[in-house]
């Protein structure tokens, strides 16, 4: 027998809709793999960051993919509708994680796409088109190569105990802040990766690094597939006090505060992550 949780959906059905995610995370990176090859225009938004074409048709596909197959599940994206009220279910989705990586030729960007309930992800997938690779989950973490822009044959992942001769920490190319540092500098930590985007959790999940501390601003969009994917492989990503982030807090821009993704969920207890406003639960 499925179990069904709070959100009301059973395994199966999580499972096939996580795989449907898969293919559209990957249908979208293709998109980006056409302008990353060429070069990509862009402007500056009002927050100063950058947007491209590439974000914009990104968008566009995984947001005609969802209707199409959930008519009746709205959609948060960054770039189009980023100020829509979330709903009981709701997608988060963001087209191009790590735009400057994009802009700048390197291959570490994402394209993020997850299925909230209530306040929790519990579908999701994070595509790395230039990287080759995709990882999913509904109950399960799985990994794929991409292959011919579609999953390929996937492989269950997990995440790994903390390893007795040290840490291996991901931390941003381009984003740095005193906090994060003095959190890594109370634990135990061998070595630090920098590596871009969220492809950060797509590696804590498959074992490959312990931890991702972020302790600057980020949005749900940025963090909702990569949580639910580092938690369906058996760790977890927590908030100041050890609770996990909330999502669908409309009422707090869709803010983040610090955050920490787990490879091994007992180093929770090590941590001390800053308390900001961000942090704080907020009514949609």
């Amino acid at each position: 027998m499925t179990r069904t949780g709070g959100h009301g959906m059973d395994e199966t059905e999580r499972e096939g809709i996580a795989r449907r995610l898969a293919e559209i995370a990957c249908a979208a990176g293709e998109v980006l793999r056409h302008h990353h090859a060429k070069g990509c225009s862009h402007s500056l938004k009002p927050d100063g960051s950058p947007a491209s074409v590439a974000d914009i048709e990104a968008e566009a596909l995984i947001l005609a993919a969802l209707a199409e197959r959930f008519p009746d599940i709205p959609a948060v994206a960054e770039e189009t509708c980023h100020d829509r009220k979330p709903a009981a279910r709701f997608f988060l989705v963001d087209p191009l994680d790590g735009t400057r990586e994009f802009l700048a030729g390197t291959p570490e960007y994402a394209v993020c796409i997850a299925l909230v309930a209530g306040e929790r992800p519990v579908a999701a997938a994070l595509a790395a088109p230039g990287l080759g690779r995709i990882w999913w989950a509904g109950a399960r973490a799985l990994e794929a190569e991409i292959a011919q822009g579609r999953p390929g044959e996937p492989r269950a992942v997990r995440a790994r105990p903390a390893p007795a001769d040290g840490l291996v920490a991901l931390g941003s190319r381009r984003h740095g802040d005193p906090e994060t540092e003095a959190c890594l500098a109370a634990l135990p930590v061998a070595a630090q990766h920098p590596v871009g985007s969220a492809v950060k959790f797509g590696l804590v999940a498959s074992g490959e690094a312990d931890l991702y501390v972020r302790c600057g601003p980020t949005m749900e969009w940025d963090t909702a597939a990569g949580d639910h994917i580092v938690t369906a492989a058996g760790g977890c990503v927590v908030t100041p006090g050890g609770g996990p982030l909330a999502y669908g807090r409309h009422a707090a821009g869709y803010r983040n505060g610090a955050f920490a993704a787990l490879g091994d969920p007992r180093l929770a207890g090590r941590l001390a992550l800053p308390v900001s406003s961000g942090s704080a639960a907020a009514a949609r």
